[in-house]
């Protein structure tokens, strides 16, 4: 993307989380093959939205 816009152009926010979830997806899918990343991905969407929220203070 540097050469669309110039070498100071910086990636930040929910872009820049989206282009490190999407690059990591694609690593794991050259590692696991893609069925095993699609289903991993689902069942820790579950399981982040059924796990207790842990508050330590």
């Amino acid at each position: 993307m540097g050469f669309l816009v110039g070498k100071n152009f910086f990636i930040e926010g929910y872009f820049a989380r989206l282009m490190y979830r999407s690059l990591y997806k694609k690593h794991e899918a050259a590692l696991h093959g893609v069925a095993n990343v699609i289903l991993s991905t689902i069942g820790r969407t579950f399981r982040r939205h059924n796990a207790p929220v842990v508050k330590l203070h």
